[in-house]
């Protein structure tokens, strides 16, 4: 797995060297741009608005902020590095917190966290005092050109970074909702739905339904099959909000239950 970030997380007076490893991968299928008239590829270039020639080389292109009408100034990446303090270039724990007290929003993307040749002393000591006292860490680094807010979360076997959004990233609702308070007996329903649908997480469990569709598709027309709709299912003709939970929980009790996990299991 290719590193993504070397560092360091600085605890109080401790200094920790790690790497970051990308943990999540895209498995969507991939398309590519046609024309209709004969399928060949389309394609985009790179052109200079100023001369009209194809840029082909990386080499050739340089960042510019536009301070004004067609005005820039070129950022190097040697412009870069050279604002940046000791302290963007380790991850700054800057406190401790309960998990609990993150909102899901805030989470945008999440990284492996491995120990750095020496630091697996201090990187046993930190994941084990985190995990033993539940709590995350709230840290900052650099990444990129990016200053970016840090979750450190400790595992079972270690510690993950979760990337947060700043607070001004986080859009507020687009409208205003009065939501009506339930009826009592409605509630209660509800809840009994609830219990009755609940049991563990289990990742493995759960599988991109539409992901294997789209690949049988794919497959059938290389082959010439005829691509066959998947039968409707029949719509429910409840109306009434009672009625749809009552129905909804009998539903539930005709599901097989599923067997205990033997301990051990993975």
């Amino acid at each position: 797995m290719p590193i993504s970030h070397k560092g360091a997380i600085s605890f109080g007076l401790v200094h920790i060297p790690v790497a970051l490893h990308t943990a999540t991968q895209d498995n969507d299928i991939r398309f590519n741009q046609l024309c209709k008239s004969d399928l060949s590829r389309v394609r985009y270039k790179k052109v200079c608005a100023g001369c009209g020639a194809e840029v082909t080389s990386n080499a050739d292109i340089v960042k510019g902020f536009e301070y004004d009408k067609d005005q820039y100034v070129v950022i190097t990446d040697e412009d870069f590095e050279k604002i940046k303090t000791e302290r963007d270039r380790s991850i700054q724990i800057l406190h401790f917190t309960d998990l609990a007290s993150i909102r899901p929003i805030y989470y945008d993307k999440t990284y492996h966290v491995l120990p750095e040749a020496g630091g697996e002393r201090a990187f046993s000591l930190l994941w084990r005092a985190m995990l033993d006292e539940q709590k995350v860490a709230i840290g900052k680094t650099v990444l990129g050109t990016k200053e970016t807010l840090l979750c450190i979360l400790p595992t079972d076997s270690g510690l993950l970074i979760e990337t947060l959004f700043f607070a001004d990233e986080i859009r507020s609702l687009p409208r205003e909702v009065n939501l009506p308070e339930p009826a009592e007996q409605e509630l209660a329903m509800a809840k009994t739905l609830i219990s009755s649908m609940d049991r563990p997480f289990e990742p493995a469990a759960y599988h991109d339904e539409y992901q294997a569709r789209l690949r049988k598709l794919i497959e059938d027309k290389i082959a010439g099959r005829e691509v066959v709709t998947p039968a409707a299912e029949a719509p429910g003709n409840v109306v009434d909000l009672m009625q749809a939970l009552k129905a909804s929980i009998e539903q539930q009790g005709k599901k097989p239950q599923r067997a205990p996990r033997k301990k051990g299991a993975s």
